[in-house]
Order: C-alpha cells, then structure tokens, then sequence
C-alpha cells in the first residue's frame, strides 16, 4: 500500500506537501483497522493559499480554448482505464468497498469523466431581441470561477469526480476537501489523475483538513462562488446557511429515506431482487438507498418470505474477496450506531425477521416489520444495512406512507402497468423515482439531486452548466440613445 504514503500530502498549487496543523488524521482500513496513512491537517492559511492559488491559474484556464481543455478529461479517463485495478484495490482498503462496488464506482466515474469532455463545449452564448431600437443584447455563458467541492465517504472519488471535473471543463478552478475517512479515494488520488493528465497547477487543490482546525474557513472564505456540497442533511443545513450569509451558491445532495413500492401487480421475484440490491449495495451507505420497502398487504407474506431468504444467502466479510456482498460499515461509530438503533427499535415493538450482529466494522443485514406508524426509524436515514418492511392497504396509503418523511431523493415503483406506476411516481415528492428498477441509479445527462431535506439544485448534463457558469449581459447601442436630461 506504499501508493497510500505517497498521497499523503496536501496538494496545493501544483505542490505536494504536508498540512502545518498541529495534528494528523490517520487513515484506517475499516476491515483490518491496519493504518494506510496519516496526513497532517491543512490549516485556515492552507485553506487561504488554495483558493488563492486556484482564483490566480483561474483566469488563463478560463481563456483557454474548450477544446483544448477537453483533451485533459480524456487523458485523465485513459489514466483511469490504465490504473483500473490499482485504484479499485484503493478504493476496497480505504473505504471498504466490495469489488462489485469499486468496479460500479469506477463505471460511473469514467461515465463522467466522458460527459465532462462534452461539457466544456456545452455553454452557448445567446443574442435575444430588445424594445429599444439599435440595440444589440448579448447574454454570454462565464465561469463562475473558483468552486469549492466537499465529497462524502460512501462514493469518494466518483463523488469529488462529479462535480470536480465539470467545474474544471467549464473554465474553473476547484478547491476539494475530501471526507477524513477517505482523503486518498475522495481527494489526492483525484488530484493525481488530474495532474498527471496535464491539468495546470493551481487549477485543482486538495486540502485533507477538518472542521476542527479550519472552522468554516472553505466556506466563508471570499474566493468560491460555488459550494457543492454531498453529504447529510444535518451538515448540508450549515453550509446552506453559511454560504447565503456570504452570497454563494451552494448545490447540496444530501441524505435520502427513499421508499421502494411493491403494488399488488408486481412480479415479486423480480421486486425482491430490485430491492435486495436497492438496500444492501455498499452495505446500506447510499444516500439513494431502499430504506423502507412498502408492499401490498395481499403481497406481504410471499414477499418477505422471498426477501428474508435471499438476505440471509448474502455473504458479509473481507471485501477484497470478490464473492463478498457485505463488507465493512466505515468506521466504529456507524457500525455502533446502526446496531443500537436496530436494537432500541426491537425493544420499541418492532418485529425482527432477521437480526444483525457486529464483528469489528463488520454488520450483518437486519429485516425489520411490525412498525408503530410514528416510528421514529421510518422517518430517518439508515446509513448501513437494515431493511424495513411496511405492509400498505392499496395505492392511497402506499403513497401517503412514501411520503411521510422530511426527504425525498430516489424512490422506485414494481408493478405490471407501466402507466399506473407512473401515475403513483407523479405523486411522490421525490426528486428521482425509477418503474420497476431499484433506487440506485446515476447517469452523467439525466438531472440528480432531490427534493425536501434531500437537498437543493441538480447536477449532471445541462444542471452542470446551470451551476458552474453564470450569465453576463452585454449590451451594445449600434445607434444613439436618448437621455431624458
């Protein structure tokens, strides 16, 4: 793992060096608990040197013809394509990803890695029409300039990759602050593809610090104009608050409480399936998640019997061994905090059809049903890998229940007519709902992002350009104007 020690360095302005805080945040592989790396903390003045860095390579990047631009995304994909095994070898110690995790990861972050050489074409400018005669209106298509990028544990270095490369293919310059639990995956990895595929310095900075040392300085300081922020809603509410106190956009995806629905009319195995998947990938750590599954009353018995027998085939453990489904919650506190939820929800009443138990970071999945309807569980984000199973009385319900929750992220519907799980998905306050399929999904061209606490504005495909350009108006008076003095 010698690759870890050499990322262990913040990169700021082209230069690899370490943090001058006074303390170190130790990278651990949640499997074994070995220690990959310690990289000591970048300060407020760090901070302040990346954006000052980034606000400066800015301007000529900017000037730079997008079409040369776009040949540093495409390096950077065949890097990726190169480095393939090595970076899913990376992204199973760091954050304890199965191989069929890291391989879905990296799929999905080539597929934007494609878009992103697309996007740095995309903005047009426009001429629109004027009440005022010999007036010429532009409206030109800028870079908002400088964005700052904080990315979660669960998707690192897909996550920083989504939003860090459409930034940098529509002329800004990024400032990136990976989660602690996964600086390398989340953070100096990505700044390494980018450097080596000949992205100039001071364009992409990456500073492994934390809240502790540097306060709110990422979000406050006076360079970004553009926060995108993943991660819960409790700290999305913050920089929410923060950036409008100081005038920046912040684009927040957030936590889910996504409902997968099995109408009466559903093919059961296949919803099985769907769900199955839908809550178990990653060990439960998606914000887009099937964290309740709710199913036709006359369908509920066949349905957990098929649901409950296919978890229990799941196999939990080491997730470099590619027959593993279930590896490692991220850290001891999930691992603690989902099981004590699970059991204070049993001692609540809940029935447990399957109960987990936990070895290291290692959780088993938990099948729970039986709910109180205020059951404090079906209204919160489960982080890690426990079903429950709501029974519902026809469509009505099943709708009034998907909805009984402060979020609104994925969702999905299982039914014989495509129409009805259509007309049922209309009435879902959600920001994304799939017909027959699972809650997972994410492509590089449709709109992401939710609704609710689950956070605010879109990204991918055209939402790319909405966030990280901005519109200037510029006019021109081909004939004379008329001052009334």
């Amino acid at each position: 793992m010698s690759h870890f020690t050499d990322l262990a360095h913040q990169y700021i302005d082209g230069e690899w060096k370490p943090g001058s805080g006074s303390w170190d945040i130790i990278d651990f592989n949640p499997y074994t608990g070995e220690k990959l790396a310690s990289i000591t903390v970048a300060t407020a003045g760090e901070v302040d040197r990346a954006y000052r860095a980034a606000e400066r390579a800015q301007t000529e990047w900017a000037e730079t013809n997008p079409y040369a631009r776009r040949l540093v995304f495409e390096r950077a994909l065949r890097i990726i394509e190169d480095r393939e095994e090595e970076i899913a070898e990376t992204i199973v110690a760091e954050l304890g990803g199965t191989r069929l995790k890291a391989a879905f990861e990296l799929h999905l972050a080539k597929e934007f890695l494609r878009e992103a050489v697309h996007l740095a074409l995309r903005p047009e400018g426009r001429i629109l029409p004027s009440p005022v005669d010999g007036k010429e209106n532009r409206v030109y298509r800028v870079p908002v300039g400088v964005v700052g990028v904080i990315s979660p544990f669960n998707f690192p270095f897909l996550l920083s990759i989504k939003s860090v490369a459409p930034a940098l293919a529509l002329g800004n310059a990024v400032v990136l602050k990976p989660h602690q639990n996964t600086p390398i995956c989340g953070g100096t990895l990505v700044a390494k593809v980018f450097e080596e595929a000949g992205l100039p310095a001071g364009l992409l900075n990456v500073v492994v610090t934390d809240i502790a040392e540097i306060g709110d300085a990422l979000l406050t300081h006076p360079v970004p104009k553009v926060i995108s922020f993943t991660g819960s809603d409790k700290v999305g509410r913050h920089v929410a608050t923060v950036c409008a106190q100081n005038f920046k956009h912040a684009v927040l995806e957030l936590g889910g409480n996504s409902a997968l629905i099995v109408l009466d009319d559903a093919d059961v195995d296949y919803a099985v399936d769907a769900a199955v998947f839908s809550r178990f990938v990653h060990q439960g750590q998606v914000c887009m998640a099937a964290n309740r599954i709710l199913v036709d009353r006359s369908l509920e018995e066949e349905f957990t019997e098929k649901f409950v027998a296919k978890v229990k085939t799941l196999r939990v453990g080491d997730p470099a061994d590619p027959a593993t489904h279930i590896g490692p919650l991220i850290n001891s506190q999930q691992a603690e905090a989902v099981s004590s939820l699970v059991d204070q929800t049993v001692a609540a009443g809940a029935t447990a059809l399957l109960h987990g138990t936990v070895e290291g970071n290692l959780v088993s999945p938990s099948v729970l049903t039986g709910f109180a309807p205020d059951a404090p569980i079906l209204g919160q984000e489960i982080f890690g890998p426990v079903a429950l199973i709501v029974p519902f009385d026809g469509e009505e319900e099943a709708v009034r229940i998907a909805n009984d929750t402060p979020y609104g992220l994925s969702g999905a519907v299982h039914t014989a007519d495509v129409e009805r799980g259509v007309r049922i998905a209309k009435r879902i306050h959600t920001g994304m709902i799939h017909i027959n399929d699972g809650t997972v999904h994410d492509e590089p061209i449709v709109p992401f992002g939710g609704e609710k606490h689950s956070g605010i504005g879109r990204l991918n495909g055209d939402a790319m350009v909405d966030v990280f350009t901005t519109q200037k108006w510029i006019s021109i008076q081909h004939g004379r104007s008329r001052f009334p003095f």
